[in-house]
């Protein structure tokens, strides 16, 4: 049971029809039958799971209980997997409105080493590589994605804000930029 329970996971929505459980386990079609149904009924009797097992165009899923549903639209609506760093709100603002931009480029605006931000902001899918700068070394230009597009609202990267033309460079360290936009979006 464990086996197949493992594999239904890790299929996810694709599923798992019962001869590629057979395959998968060395098993019997018979033998895969009998653990789904003890399986189907498992999870069905015990309240306390929050999955179950459904079978779909013949293949099996594990999903998520239908009464469990609010708690998951909560998590879709807000990640609190995708909060970002003040370091890295920083750096995904450089980014939008300087793009294409090298790390250097990042480290010389915010006066500080931006290596792990970038990172962080290229794992979440904000931004991503975008070429290589010509001249030595041939650094890698970063930009924002279409996930950052879709996350923010924004129809393409002409949609962003304005920056203050201006302001002195005091100023600008006053200026919210378009960092509350981000705290909203990531920590609300």
């Amino acid at each position: 049971m464990s086996n197949i329970e493992s594999l239904l996971f890790v299929s996810g929505e694709d599923g798992l029809t019962k001869k590629q459980l057979a395959f998968l386990t060395s098993s019997v079609d018979e033998e895969i039958e009998a653990v789904l149904q003890e399986m189907l009924q498992e999870y069905k009797t015990n309240l306390n799971r929050g999955i179950e097992i459904k079978q779909l165009a013949g293949t099996y899923q594990l999903v998520t209980k239908q009464e469990n549903i609010d708690s998951i639209q909560k998590l879709v609506e807000n990640p609190t997997a995708q909060s970002l760093s003040q370091a890295s709100l920083e750096v995904l603002a450089i980014i939008a409105y300087k793009q294409p931009i090298t790390r250097v480029e990042i480290e010389e605006i915010r006066g500080v080493k931006s290596e792990r931000p970038i990172h962080t902001l290229s794992t979440k899918g904000l931004v991503q590589e975008v070429g290589r700068a010509e001249g030595t070394g041939r650094a890698i230009l970063y930009g924002t994605t279409n996930e950052f597009l879709q996350y923010f609202g924004l129809k393409d990267i002409k949609a962003l804000p304005p920056l203050p033309e201006d302001l002195s460079v005091d100023e600008m360290e006053d200026t919210d930029l378009f960092m509350t936009k981000f705290q909203e979006t990531f920590e609300g």
